[in-house]
C-alpha cells in the first residue's frame, strides 16, 4: 500500500468525524448566538445595566464558543486533555497575576447589579466627593464640586462605605443661628418662621423646626431643621442663611461676635498682690 492509498483510507476514516464536528460547529455557533441574546434580553427585563448586560453577554458568547470548539476538536480525535489543563494553568496564573484587577472587576459587576448610585447621583466614598460621571466595569468616574475628575477602583468601592445623597428624594437641611442673650427668643423664632415659610421649596411636612438648642458663650443658639427636594439642597442651604440674614437685621436682632471678658486687677496699698509660695531646695 503505497502513500495515497494510506491518506485516502485516512481520509475515508475521518470524513464522518470531521463532517460530524462541522455540523457541531455550524449548528452550535447559531445556537450560542441564539442564547447570547436571550440572555441579555433576560438581563434586560431585570433592570440590569447595560454595561453588565452586554459585558455578561460577550463573556458568556466566547466562553461557550471556548468550549464548542474543545469538543468539535475532540469528536475528531483530538486529544484535548492536556489542552485544558494548560488553558486551567494559564487561567489561574493570568488570576494571580491580576489580582487587584479581579477585584475591581468584581466590584463593578456589585455594583452594576445591586445598583447602590447610578450615573449623576452625588455620592461620598473613599475620602472623596463628587457626582458619578459613568461606572465601568472596573473603575467610576466622579466629577468634583470645583470640576476635577477622579477615577475611582470599583473594589474599594464595593466593599467599603458610601453615602449617596440623591438616593432619598427630600433631605433635611440643618442651620445653627445665634442671637444675643438681650434679644427676644419669640420673637426671633417667628422672624426666623416667616422667612422659612415664605420660601415654597421648604416642605412644610414635616413643619420646619425652630428651637433654641444652646446657651453658648457670647450667644443663645437656635437649630432650624427643615425638610426639601433633594435637588435644592444647597439653593436652599444658601438662600436662608442669606434670608435670614437680613431679617434678623431689618428686626434689629442680634448676631452677637464670639466674645470674651478679661479683667485686669490694679494692685494697691488697700490690695496687695498674694504672697509667693517659698521656692523648696531639691538636694
Amino acid at each position: 500500500m503505497n502513500w495515497i492509498e494510506i491518506l485516502q483510507a485516512q481520509a475515508i476514516s475521518y470524513a464522518p468525524k470531521l463532517f460530524a464536528a462541522l455540523i457541531t460547529l455550524f449548528i452550535g455557533w447559531k445556537l450560542i448566538g441564539i442564547a447570547t441574546q436571550l440572555l441579555e434580553k433576560v438581563l434586560a427585563r431585570g433592570n440590569v445595566e447595560s454595561t453588565l448586560r452586554h459585558f455578561l453577554g460577550s463573556l458568556a458568547n466566547v466562553a461557550l464558543k471556548a468550549l464548542l470548539l474543545i469538543s468539535a476538536a475532540s469528536m475528531i480525535g483530538i486529544e484535548t486533555t492536556s489542552f485544558i489543563a494548560i488553558l486551567g494553568a494559564a487561567g489561574l496564573a493570568i488570576g494571580l497575576a491580576l489580582q487587584g484587577s479581579l477585584s475591581n472587576f468584581a466590584g463593578g459587576v456589585l455594583i452594576l447589579m445591586f445598583k447602590p448610585f447610578k450615573a449623576g447621583d452625588l455620592i461620598e466614598a473613599q475620602g472623596q466627593l463628587g457626582t458619578v460621571e459613568g461606572i465601568q466595569i472596573f473603575t467610576t468616574r466622579l466629577r468634583t464640586g470645583d470640576n476635577k475628575l477622579i477615577v475611582m477602583p470599583n473594589g474599594p468601592l464595593a466593599n467599603g462605605n458610601l453615602t449617596n445623597y440623591s438616593a432619598m428624594p427630600v433631605r433635611r437641611v440643618d442651620f445653627i443661628f445665634g442671637i444675643g442673650y438681650d434679644d427676644d427668643i419669640d420673637h426671633a423664632r417667628k422672624v426666623m418662621l416667616s422667612v422659612l415659610n415664605a420660601d415654597k421649596r421648604i416642605h412644610q411636612d414635616p413643619a420646619p423646626m425652630v428651637v433654641v438648642s444652646a446657651l453658648a458663650d457670647s450667644s443663645v443658639n437656635f437649630t432650624v431643621r427643615v425638610w426639601a427636594d433633594s435637588e435644592y439642597y444647597w439653593p436652599v442651604f444658601f438662600d436662608t442663611t442669606e434670608n435670614i440674614k437680613k431679617a434678623f437685621d431689618a428686626a434689629r436682632i442680634s448676631i452677637p461676635y464670639p466674645q470674651r471678658t478679661v479683667h485686669h486687677i490694679q494692685h494697691t496699698e488697700a490690695n496687695p498682690p498674694l504672697p509667693k509660695a517659698p521656692l523648696e531646695r531639691i538636694d
